[in-house]
């Protein structure tokens, strides 16, 4: 999983796993909130990772925006 600043180019966050759950999303976007702050919004795909509970809360709790690629 890799987290993109799209203005910069830059990556403040990576992690590399064999299997993609939502603790491993979770604890990917903790940290690199920690490490470089909140953006405005968070783009995604649609994977239930990204579209589940604690996923989304998390976002909503820092006040990030949502959007996802192939939604309406």
């Amino acid at each position: 999983m890799a987290i993109i600043d799209w203005c910069s180019w830059r990556v403040p966050g990576w992690r590399i796993r064999n299997s993609l759950d939502t603790s491993f999303c979770v604890d990917s976007l903790e940290d690199a909130l920690a490490l470089h702050g909140e953006p405005k919004i968070s783009n995604s795909d649609q994977d239930s990772q990204f579209t589940s509970a604690t996923f989304t809360a998390m976002l909503k709790r820092a006040g990030i925006a949502m959007s996802m690629d192939g939604r309406a």
